[in-house]
């Protein structure tokens, strides 16, 4: 059963990570700090609570904010800092579901294969349904969605560590959003097929 559990909190968090991967790493590192519901002292992974990766961490947050204040968040998504911010929301994605293995002594290995898996699917879920959203709102609206994906990212991550059943609903909840923005899309190109 510890096993299971272990396995839910570490696809938790990588989920969180994949959809916003700074403020989760962040919480986690922290929470783990505390020894709250993780400790990755003793492990290859006690970096992640390490005051020096915590304000790394804290550095990426801040110049992605920077970036999307300047350039906007559209710009921002769609360039190099975009594609910097979801590699490393992979590959935070896989350390911490490795972290959350190794915690209790299980072999870490399968949480980095696994982990950048979650990380994946939630990036391949939640970044189009960012974009779509982002052109049907106005520009204010629009500059408000990262902090709403930073805010579900965060709780996951939280939820993830404290009540770790929670994760098994977020994977279900972003696989069917993966699914229903294809079929959306396969809709919206089949139209097009028949204007012509």
């Amino acid at each position: 059963m510890q096993l299971l559990l272990d396995i839910l909190q570490g696809a938790g968090v990588a989920t969180a990570t994949g959809i916003r991967p700074f403020l989760p790493a962040l919480a986690v590192g922290a929470l783990a700090s505390a020894d709250l519901g993780v400790d990755f002292d003793g492990t290859d992974y006690a970096f992640l609570e390490h005051t020096w990766f915590l304000l790394a961490v804290v550095v990426a947050v801040a110049v992605v904010g920077v970036a999307q204040r300047r350039l906007g968040a559209d710009a921002v998504e769609r360039g190099a800092i975009g594609a910097a911010v979801a590699g490393a929301g992979i590959g935070l994605g896989g350390l911490e579901f490795a972290g959350s293995l190794a915690d209790r002594g299980h072999a870490s290995w399968p949480g980095l294969v696994a982990g950048v898996a979650l990380a994946a699917l939630a990036q391949a879920s939640t970044r189009p349904l960012l974009g779509r959203a982002r052109k049907r709102l106005d520009a204010a609206a629009a500059a408000a969605l990262p902090v709403y994906a930073e805010a579900v990212a965060l709780v996951l991550a939280g939820l993830a560590i404290l009540a770790p059943p929670v994760s098994i609903v977020a994977i279900a909840l972003l696989i069917w959003l993966l699914i229903a923005g294809r079929r959306r899309g396969d809709e919206r190109y089949a139209g097009l097929r028949i204007l012509r």
